[in-house]
């Protein structure tokens, strides 16, 4: 375009190819500009809009800390502690946060009833009988409930021998990783819940506090004598385990047959243990490879976890929960977007805005100690409401016995992508993930 030229009246005009005055043009670009001043408008109201009203008004508050545990469990623990002030913890506020009504609003794949684990530290091995209870149902037909605490009972065995032959050097815990359960049902077999129900005692619940402090000075004296003699120390575990839990039977009869533990798995449940991978996301172990998950409760240095990044870690959970797979999912379970009050788990914008999660966020989290080895439940069903994902979590945690739907939590995504590590699942669930993993041992 030519400059503009000066003409007598005072007033620039255009280069004569234009024959427009300069007050014209300026109209012209104002009406551009207020028309693109509109647009703008329109555009940052529709993304406002398309934003959930919880996502705008969401903020956090001080709440007394919530005691969940059931009247029973209240009791206990009132015997066994002394009273302790009041604590507040920062929670989300719900107030406006669209929530599922309960959880027959999920489409669900067949499991048991949930179940409480009481006063142990055995989420681990619930969460994994109950996925392995839905796999015999979705393999089989069975239905059948098995015992958990005879597999808890077999990893505390486990847990001493090796601390024993590291001298010491393994983390004796109460917890443990949900892929534990297979590799003991691999090693002892496993038995129905029938036959044995590991509570000893008066009280009529599961309780492993003081079974757990009677183990660990039995374990510190031999570590402190340097008594490393595997069969004495293992004979007293035993011992103990038996004291507290009661002995855990050779045999049992089911259904008419007399069977032993490994009879049991192959005969009745018939499930291949060796069908069940476990999937980690965290970039700081190589993608694509199998690696060991470095916390504590992976007290054996199990290094079969395959790594993939977070997009393909959210679309195998996607795929899986839609073709009819459950999983077993490990996480964090302390955040102020865990209200156990009304079942929901979501991840306030005040933390971080959902499209903001990655890799990266997940990964500091995790380095920092925010996101911890909490917690491990089973993944049973999906839903979709106002443009998010929300899934169906069965808990044993007695976190989750007395909200609304006892037994039950609604993770929104948001939460499963910042805050669960891995999951475990059936082989058949990857899909075409599967081929882009290098074999175990592969450089």
């Amino acid at each position: 375009m030519f400059p503009p030229r000066r003409q007598d009246s005072g007033k620039f005009i255009l280069a004569p190819e234009t024959g427009l005055e300069h007050d014209s043009l300026i109209l012209i670009r104002k009406t551009v500009q207020y028309m693109k001043t509109v647009l703008l408008t329109a555009i940052l109201l529709a993304l406002v809009l398309a934003v959930s009203a919880d996502q705008i008004r969401q903020e956090g508050r001080f709440v007394p800390y919530p005691n969940t545990f059931s009247d029973s469990l209240k009791a206990q623990i009132r015997e066994s502690q002394p009273d302790v002030p009041e604590a507040l913890v920062f929670k989300l506020n719900p107030e406006g946060l669209a929530v599922p009504g309960s959880p027959s609003d999920f489409t669900q794949a067949w499991h048991q009833p949930a179940v409480s684990q009481d006063l142990t530290g055995s989420c681990w091995c619930f969460s994994a009988t109950s996925l392995l209870e839905s796999e015999v149902h979705r393999q089989t037909g069975r239905v059948v409930s098995i015992s958990e605490m005879f597999t808890v009972y077999c990893e505390f065995v486990e847990k001493a021998r090796g601390f024993i032959r590291t001298r010491g050097d393994t983390a004796f815990t109460r917890g443990s990783q949900a892929n534990a359960a297979v590799r003991l049902w691999k090693q002892y077999g496993c038995i129905p819940a029938e036959a044995w129900s590991g509570i000893g005692g008066k009280t009529g619940i599961l309780d492993d506090r003081a079974m757990f402090e009677e183990m660990t000075i039995r374990l510190d004296a031999a570590k402190s004598a340097a008594q490393w003699n595997e069969d004495a120390v293992l004979a007293d575990i035993r011992a103990i385990l038996n004291h507290h839990m009661g002995t855990p039977p050779e045999t049992f009869m089911f259904e008419g047959h007399m069977l032993d533990p490994k009879r049991f798995l192959s005969e009745i449940l018939r499930i291949n243990t060796d069908d069940f991978v476990d999937v980690l996301s965290l970039k700081s172990q190589p993608f694509f490879q199998r690696v060991e998950y470095k916390v504590a409760d992976n007290w054996w240095h199990s290094a079969d976890y395959h790594n993939v990044p977070l997009d393909d870690f959210i679309a195998l959970i996607r795929q899986a929960v839609r073709s009819g797979f459950t999983m077993c999912i490990v996480g964090d379970n302390s955040e102020p977007g865990f209200l156990q009050d009304i079942n929901c788990a979501v991840i306030p914008d005040f933390d971080i805005p959902a499209a903001f999660i990655n890799d990266d966020a997940r990964q500091m989290r995790f380095e920092n100690e925010s996101t911890t080895d909490d917690h491990a439940i089973h993944v049973v069903g999906y839903l979709e409401k106002d443009g998010a994902n929300w899934y169906l979590i069965k808990d044993s945690g007695n976190r989750s016995r007395n909200g609304r739907h006892p037994g039950y939590m609604f993770y929104r995504e948001d939460f499963i992508k910042l805050k669960m590590m891995n999951i475990m699942i059936h082989k058949d669930a990857l899909g075409e993930l599967a081929k882009r993993f290098l074999p175990a041992g592969a450089p």
